[in-house]
């Protein structure tokens, strides 16, 4: 297997240094609109692996990820045999598109974007998340290569639970309920707690700000208004009770796709103060992406608002807690009685920064593909056209995952019955 990695910060980075204990690839392209990055990320992974002597298998290289044709002739290039998309879904159109002109089988993260329904926007769907890629899918098939989307955390793992749960535990499915909560904390310099989003900025502003999209068998897809329902889930591990609220999210868009359940939801614990500054951004008009003039400059203004704050990536020495993503699912076990099973993974900060210098956010983010990989290049998982992690068996996935090192990655995944 030989990879093209697009993009080196953040989820890219923890991905490469995740990839790197492996042995399933002869090459890793990290590659970057800023080739210094992407040099770094190279430089920290074969600095880390061999002694400093040079891992070997990772190289750098510069790329528009704008740009499809870029993606393609970089693709091409290298021989790659695989492009994971680690940018923001912004530009998954182009990398998409590049790795199916390059004979590529490709993995993301997170779906093509959505548009709100003109008229009725918290009521009824417009385009939905994933729906242009979706809209090829008989070409990826046709061409026999495979588009695996959706493959991180949240969407991705919590998918994976779907299927397990589909699989093994239940026979009738009410609800599938992705629950995302973390009693994350950051400090500044002198250690007052200061607001600094987990995660990218850019695409945290885009879910939450959007309509949030449930799924009912007997209804379909349909939208409710921004922080919609909100529920006290209990999380395990010490992170307890969070409230969560419903934002728009890829598994709602994923999973009843290929796992037969009555109702599907996410719903994700903002907190508060988070929801605060989403509804201030939203009312100043700062959530847009559309460029306004500012002094003769053209400028978005949630570009601005992403650039203001602390970069996701660089936060992990100031911030303490644990990350907890799964799945809660209600309905009938396979012993015919009522059941209620929350399937989840915790991953603490300490331990991630002590292991690969990332947040664990970011971490939890980037295993996720990393594993499936490992499962395409063996040869454990296959398929072709554009796919979620539902359509696989989620047992190799979950075991892989588990095990200890060096035969697994070592991070293990928790189920609790309620």
């Amino acid at each position: 297997m030989r990879v093209l990695m697009i993009g080196s910060g953040g989820v890219g980075d923890a991905a490469a240094r995740i990839a790197a204990e492996r042995d399933f690839f002869e090459l890793w392209v990290v590659a970057d609109y800023d080739v210094a990055r992407a040099e770094r990320t190279v430089a920290a992974v074969n600095g880390r692996h061999s002694g400093g002597n040079g891992e070997g298998r990772f190289v750098a290289a510069q790329v528009d990820a704008s740009s499809a044709r870029a993606v393609t002739e970089l693709a091409l290039a290298h021989g790659a045999t695989h492009v994971f998309n680690a940018v923001d879904p912004k530009f998954n159109m182009p990398v998409f598109n590049g790795a199916k002109a390059a004979g590529a089988d490709y993995l993301d993260m997170a779906m093509s974007l959505s548009q709100r329904h003109p008229e009725q926007p918290f009521e009824r769907v417009g385009v939905m998340l994933g729906d242009e890629q979706f809209a090829v899918a008989d070409e990826w098939k046709a061409d026999g290569r495979l588009a695996l989307v959706g493959i991180g955390v949240e969407p991705g793992l919590s998918d994976v639970f779907a299927r397990y749960a589909a699989d093994h535990l239940f026979d009738e499915i009410d609800e599938l309920g992705t629950r995302d909560g973390a009693n994350l904390v950051v400090h500044d310099e002198a250690g007052n707690e200061v607001f600094a989003p987990s995660f990218s900025m850019w695409t945290t502003i885009e879910e939450c700000l959007n309509p949030p999209v449930i799924w009912e068998k007997d209804r379909g897809w349909f939208t409710t208004a921004p922080f919609s329902e909100p529920e006290v889930f209990d999380f395990p591990e010490g992170i307890g009770p969070v409230e969560c609220v419903n934002v728009e999210h890829e598994e709602v868009l994923l999973m009843p796709r290929w796992v037969d359940a009555k109702r599907v939801t996410f719903k994700y614990g903002l907190g508060e103060e988070f929801i605060t500054i989403l509804k201030v951004l939203n009312t100043l008009g700062l959530d847009r992406t559309e460029p306004i003039t500012v002094k003769g400059v053209q400028v978005s203004p949630r570009d601005v608002v992403a650039a203001a704050l602390p970069d996701p990536a660089t936060i992990g020495p100031r911030m303490s807690g644990k990350t907890c993503a799964g799945l809660f699912v209600t309905g009938t076990g396979k012993d015919g009685w009522p059941r209620r099973t929350y399937l989840y993974h915790v991953v603490d900060n300490a331990e991630t920064m002590a292991g690969y210098g990332a947040q664990c956010v970011v971490w939890q983010t980037a295993i996720n593909p990393v594993v499936a990989l490992e499962l395409l290049a063996r040869g454990t998982w296959s398929g072709a056209g554009v796919l979620g992690p539902e359509a696989f068996d989620a047992v190799p996935f979950l075991d892989l995952l588990a095990a200890p090192k060096p035969e697994g990655y070592g991070s293990p995944w928790g189920l609790e019955d309620r």
